[in-house]
Formats: structure tokens, sequence, C-alpha cells
């Protein structure tokens, strides 16, 4: 018999409301100052909304200070450094910011100091409330996940793949976490953990995840009773 939750994965979707700050950089050394003091819905809008806006593969996951730096301070190379940055490898906004910080003071020590821009070009730091509202998609079982999968959102797959990483169990998705501690499917579990978001779309993912659940549903249907 297929195994059944004792507590259902209810699917959630969301929506993000952008705010200005106030606060703003037209050099290196500002941008590192308030990289140090903003709250970490800001770290959060200027990196993870990338990966919720561009459906297209690209090389490196993108981020505004990168842009910011490549584009606006012409320094390509150092653009490309903190573009490579890995978002989503983080377990925290707090991990991430210094690493983030990190970054800019080893560009600074080096020297690579930068004039500040003229007026109307410096960086605006922006912060986001995220809101996470249920949907009217729930499931029990294997069977019964594939379906909602297949039903809901985009901003509902993004929201329980990478909004999840960084709410506790810190460093785990939404699927991966109902897989294993209520349907006791570890390997699943870790199929769906071990997926590379940077080689795939969302729709892409949604793909991959609907894929696993099909061939254990297969497996599942040819066990012996």
């Amino acid at each position: 018999m297929p195994a059944r939750a004792a507590e259902p994965f209810r699917f959630c979707s969301r929506l993000s409301l952008t705010v200005l700050t106030g606060a703003k950089a037209a050099d290196l050394r500002e941008l590192l100052e308030h990289l140090r003091a903003v709250p970490e819905s800001v770290i959060y809008h200027h990196t993870h909304r990338f990966l919720q806006q561009h459906q297209h593969l690209v090389p490196e996951p993108p981020n505004d200070f990168a842009y910011w730096v490549t584009e606006i301070l012409n320094d390509e190379e150092f653009g490309e450094r903190l573009a490579a940055i890995d978002t989503v490898r983080f377990n925290s906004l707090e991990e991430l910011r210094q690493a983030l910080i990190a970054s800019i003071e080893e560009r600074l020590r080096n020297g690579c100091d930068s004039r500040p821009v003229p007026t109307g070009k410096e960086f605006h730091f922006m912060r986001a409330i995220r809101f996470s509202l249920l949907t009217e998609h729930e499931a029990w079982d294997l069977k019964g996940f594939s379906e909602g999968l297949r039903k809901v959102s985009i901003s509902s797959l993004y929201l329980h793949i990478f909004e999840a990483r960084l709410r506790p169990p810190l460093g785990i998705n939404d699927f991966s976490y109902w897989f294993k501690t209520q349907l006791g499917e570890t390997r699943l579990s870790e199929q769906v953990a071990n997926l590379d978001p940077y080689t795939h779309t969302l729709e892409g993912l949604r793909g991959r995840i609907l894929g696993f659940i099909d061939w254990r549903l297969k497996e599942g249907s040819h066990a012996a009773p």
C-alpha cells in the first residue's frame, strides 16, 4: 500500500512587495558600508529575485550588486566574481551577506577603489516584503503530490524550492523535507535536494521532480504484495 502522510503537504504561493529603503551607494566603499547594515530582506531582494523573474538559463546566477559593479562601475572582472557567488548554496541570508562583504573587502584591500558614480547612477537599496498564501492544493501521498505539483504556479515552486532553504530546517527544500519525514522516501528526498537549479528553469525543475515521482510510483506499482 502506498505510504500516506500523517500531515499533508500544503502547496503555498507567494507575493512580494518591493520597497525603497532610502539607502544608496555611489562607490564600492559605500556599497560595503550599507551591505553591513541593511536588513536581510534587502540582501534577499538583490540576490534572489532573479531566480524567479528570469526563466532563461544563464552562465552564472545574477544579482544586482554584480550588475551595478559591471555596468556602472565598469569593473567587469570584479562583477564576474560577484556574479559567481553561489546564491542558493548558502543556508542563510546572513551567510550570503558575509560572502558578499568578504569579496568587496578583498577588492578594496587590493587597491581597487572606485571613483563615485555620477548623480543618478547610485546603487539604490531596496527590500522585499514577502507573503505566503495557501493554495487549494494539498497532498497526502506521492500520487496526490504529483497531481498538485502539476497544477501550482511557478511562484509556488520557487517558494518551496528556493525560499524554503532560508527558514528552519535550514538548507533543505520543502519537498525533500516532506518526502523524507512524512513518507519515508529518503532516496526521492535526496534526488530532489541534489538537483542543480542553475541547469534548469523553474519549469525544468518541475519536470525533473515529476519525473522522479513518476518513476517512484511505477516502482511501487510493481512491488511484490
